[in-house]
Parts: structure tokens; sequence; C-alpha cells
């Protein structure tokens, strides 16, 4: 193998070690998308939601969601992921029940 050759090889090896590096500390999402109805009957549509931490819902509160995305759900009453919570399994749906408290957050499962 020539040195030339050689040399190329390490720069491309060193190149690709600091593009994985440099996107290891990106934000993961869910692929595919979560739809919600709130309770004003407005259809919102959230494309690949980040994995990390607690997401809000519209203030008002969710009566229907739609899981789209590759990954579960809890959904929780309150605005801050506490509290009882019901578990959205990937590509399934759900709506509350009358006289129940709407969802006002959500969190992902991983």
């Amino acid at each position: 193998m020539s040195v030339r050759r050689r040399l190329t090889t390490a720069t491309g090896a060193v190149l690709l070690t600091l593009a994985v590096a440099g996107c290891s500390g990106l934000d993961r999402s869910a692929v595919g998308t979560l739809e919600y109805e709130t309770e004003r009957e407005l259809l919102v549509k959230v494309t690949s939601p980040s994995v990390n931490g607690c997401h809000r819902m519209a203030p008002s509160g969710v009566t229907r969601v739609e899981n789209n995305t590759l990954v579960d759900i809890m959904l929780y009453p309150t605005r801050d992921c506490r509290g009882p919570s019901t578990y959205l399994a990937t590509n399934t749906g759900d709506s509350i029940p009358p006289d129940t408290l709407p969802w006002r957050s959500y969190s992902v499962v991983h």
C-alpha cells in the first residue's frame, strides 16, 4: 500500500470519528408523528418529538391522542408529567373517558 493511500485512509478514519463524535450529542427523537385533539377540537400534529423530558400539550387539555411514532408514550393530566398516567403504545390511539381530566403533558418511554 502506498504512503499516499495510507495517509488518505487515516485522514478518512479521523474525519469519520470526528463526525460521529459530533453527532453523538444531538437530541434523539421519536421517529413519526404524535397527533392530538384539544378540548376545543383543534388538531395538533407533532413530528418526531424529542425522547427527553416532559412535553406540554395544549393548556386547555387533550381529549384524544394518536401515537404514530416508533416509541411508547405516557400521558398525564398535569402539565409536569406527574400523577396518574396512561400508557399509549406505538401505533395506537386513545381518548379520555367521560368525566375524566384531559391530558396536559406526555413523556416518551425509552
